[in-house]
């Protein structure tokens, strides 16, 4: 084969390869603006998770699903001593419908926040039944267990 007898030359693999770029950009553009989305819902979906199911669980009664949700043990009535500081009876208490909100009927979840970067956990901002004070939560990054907020109640957006 000589030099004149060179195959004519095809665009395509190039093509290809500018269109495959050109996606992966977009992507990486996509995901790096739901990463750093205000909500913080993309970022820390797990805790975001948590939270809802926690209280989808309260809003169907199920107080020993939510309670295993809180303390992220589902086994948790086979060693309730394990749970002694909070127990299943004062869980009833605070969250059942005698509790601060009565009876739970709807939420949304606002937002989830590092309120440092070092942080062991997340503020989850939950709007309980409508109501204008937002309720803030802690999730732990490490085992998904859920309390109240250490850093006191946490506005989303400045709001």
């Amino acid at each position: 084969m000589a030099l004149m007898d060179a195959k004519e030359y095809d665009p395509r693999p190039a093509q290809r390869l500018r269109r495959l770029a050109g996606i992966a950009a977009v992507l990486l553009i996509v995901f790096l603006v739901l990463w750093f989305w205000p909500s913080g819902r993309f970022r820390y979906w797990g805790q975001w998770k948590v939270a809802d199911r926690f209280f989808t669980a309260l809003e169907r009664k199920d107080f020993d699903a939510a309670y295993g949700i809180y303390y992220a043990d589902p086994n948790w009535k086979q060693h309730p001593e394990k749970h002694s500081s909070y127990t299943i009876n004062q869980f009833n208490v605070d969250w059942g419908p005698s509790g601060e909100y009565g009876p739970i009927a709807s939420h949304h979840v606002d937002c989830t926040l590092k309120p440092k970067p070092y942080s062991t956990g997340v503020v989850v901002v939950v709007t309980i039944n409508n109501r204008a004070d937002p309720r803030s939560m802690w999730v732990e990054d490490k085992d998904k267990t859920i309390s109240d907020s250490p850093v006191g109640t946490v506005l989303c957006n400045g709001r």
